[in-house]
């Protein structure tokens, strides 16, 4: 592991490489701008979110975290309950769900390394209600010594344990985390296909438009029930169309992966590039009328939100 003082000493040269390229100097100024706001909290936040009433349920944490229910198993993706992210970038909006009410968790997923999705002081809160841990290849190098097992997913492997099974699933994105390490974290970031009982559910991370490796998953997984994407940042669109989703294109990614339905995520928790808020949910909406799509197909979550796709 880095020592802190590395970590202190390329902190913002991390935070530029997860804005995709966006110049460090409008990070810096947009996370500093929010730096000694509040987070607008979260109204009628669940306390209790395991629901006996579903075999398939999903509540947005805030960016890219979910809560993930398919029948009893409970799947974690991208946890990040900390009020900061590399200890400088602030929550625009609380955690839709604090650690406190976490019910046993089987498994968490971590797509990449990046501050954003990887939150090391998360997975401290959280440990002792989790199964395993599951990252991607070469993603154990950022792991501390937890309470839980870790295992690494090279792309199209699988681990099962219980009847849950996840597959490691290929996206196109980077899983450097300190900004020096590009040479050899090169294969630090994934998508995942999570199976149980019948119900297939995608997770992408963090991933940029990639017809082949969308289509290739579906090739594999022919009947995915739910497709979670994610939709932003979507500006300066010429500096992070290399590894991220806009609306439009994280809706094309949908119709290649032929999920039923669609929960877009990872917009409006962070400052997120140069994307102002609302400004995302707006061109989604906009992208939905435009292909045709419906509120049933894109199911468009509050922060704090769960919905039940496939009730008992």
């Amino acid at each position: 592991m880095p020592s802190r003082a590395l970590h202190q000493a390329f902190l913002l040269l991390a935070l530029g490489a997860a804005a995709a390229g966006c110049s460090v100097g409008t990070v810096l100024q947009r996370n500093g701008s929010a730096f000694f706001s509040t987070p607008a909290p979260v109204p009628h936040r669940i306390d209790k979110p395991f629901r006996a009433d579903a075999r398939l349920a999903v509540l947005w944490i805030g960016h890219a975290s979910t809560l993930l229910q398919i029948d009893d198993k409970v799947i974690l993706t991208d946890p990040v309950f900390t009020e900061t992210i590399g200890q400088f970038s602030r929550r625009q909006v609380e955690p839709g769900l604090l650690p406190g009410a976490l019910p046993h968790v089987d498994a968490v997923l971590i797509s990449h390394m990046h501050f954003d999705h990887l939150s090391i002081g998360s997975l401290e809160m959280i440990q002792h209600k989790v199964g395993f841990l599951v990252v991607p290849q070469k993603g154990t190098v950022n792991i501390p010594d937890l309470a839980f097992e870790t295992v690494e997913l090279p792309t199209w492997t699988t681990f099962e344990r219980g009847g849950l099974r996840i597959t490691a699933v290929p996206v196109q994105h980077n899983g450097f985390r300190w900004g020096i390490d590009g040479e050899w974290m090169d294969t630090s970031f994934t998508g995942y296909v999570i199976e149980y009982h019948g119900i297939t559910v995608y997770f992408g991370g963090d991933t940029a438009y990639a017809p082949d490796k969308f289509a290739a998953t579906r090739a594999r997984f022919p009947a995915i029930d739910l497709a979670i994407l994610p939709i932003s940042p979507i500006n300066p669109r010429s500096l992070v169309k290399s590894t991220h989703v806009d609306p439009h294109e994280a809706l094309l990614a949908f119709k290649l992966l032929g999920a039923r339905w669609m929960v877009p995520i990872h917009y409006d928790t962070f400052v997120n590039a140069t994307d102002a808020p609302g400004e995302v949910l707006r061109v989604l909406q906009g992208e939905m009328a435009a292909q045709g799509l419906t509120g049933e197909q894109v199911r468009v979550l509050g922060i704090g939100e769960q919905q039940v796709l496939v009730p008992r």
